[in-house]
């Protein structure tokens, strides 16, 4: 499907991660313009991107002149401009969508922007904090999150094959780039059985497997 959609993404952004499973979950065809969030001070402050994003931030979307940013945001604005889709990234009920908000938001809005690159790049500047250091704050915060989001889960019969019911949607879309972190700083799962078990769900699934960091353009070679 030609949608003329544009990810401006890095490879290894966890939000950005979440928007290209998004994508690919609706089957939407779409450009991937890599920002390098490190070389060079950061390609998210050149003017050209800055213009685009004020918050020199990815993920940003456009949708023809419709510039959109804010991962979450652009995930429901997909699901509500192409309801014709099949996979739908939220609920059909005002419950289920409440559930599935408070998921992804408990990723979004409590885990990661502890453990986002400016945060990190802050606790070495300003604090001297050396690279183990950031990887046990960087663990000490996932675990928090993930505490939260393993009851969550495991107590609610709405929990199925995926976060919420037996089909992926936004929810897991969260997830699944947060344990990529969480297996980055080496953080141990071994107490979260239901979010390694929908995690293993969804990575047998091609729209999860087509947006990991290491399937995209900009991945480093090995």
């Amino acid at each position: 499907m030609a949608t003329g959609l544009v990810l401006y993404g890095y490879w290894r952004s966890s939000a950005a991660y979440r928007v290209r499973i998004a994508l690919n979950l609706k089957g939407l065809d779409y450009e991937t313009r890599p920002v390098h969030l490190v070389r060079d001070g950061g390609g998210q402050h050149a003017p050209d991107y800055r213009a685009l994003n004020p918050q020199e931030m990815v993920p940003c979307l456009l949708d023809g002149d419709r510039v959109l940013t804010q991962s979450l945001a652009i995930m429901e604005y997909l699901d509500e401009i192409h309801p014709e889709l099949e996979t739908a990234l939220l609920p059909v009920d005002a419950r289920g969508r409440a559930r599935v908000r408070a998921l992804a938001q408990v990723v979004a809005c409590d885990i990661h922007p502890l453990g986002n690159l400016r945060v990190l790049q802050q606790l070495e500047a300003e604090f001297g904090a050396s690279e183990e250091q950031r990887a046990g704050w960087s663990r000490h915060w996932i675990g928090e999150g993930f505490r939260a989001i393993e009851a969550m889960l495991a107590d609610n019969a709405a929990t199925g094959s995926y976060c919420h019911g037996d089909a992926p949607g936004m929810a897991d879309a969260c997830l699944v780039p947060q344990v990529y972190n969480a297996q980055r700083w080496k953080l141990p799962l071994d107490d979260y059985p239901t979010i390694r078990r929908i995690h293993q769900a969804c990575s047998e699934l091609e729209a999860f497997r087509r947006a990991a960091p290491e399937a995209q353009a900009d991945a480093p070679q090995s």
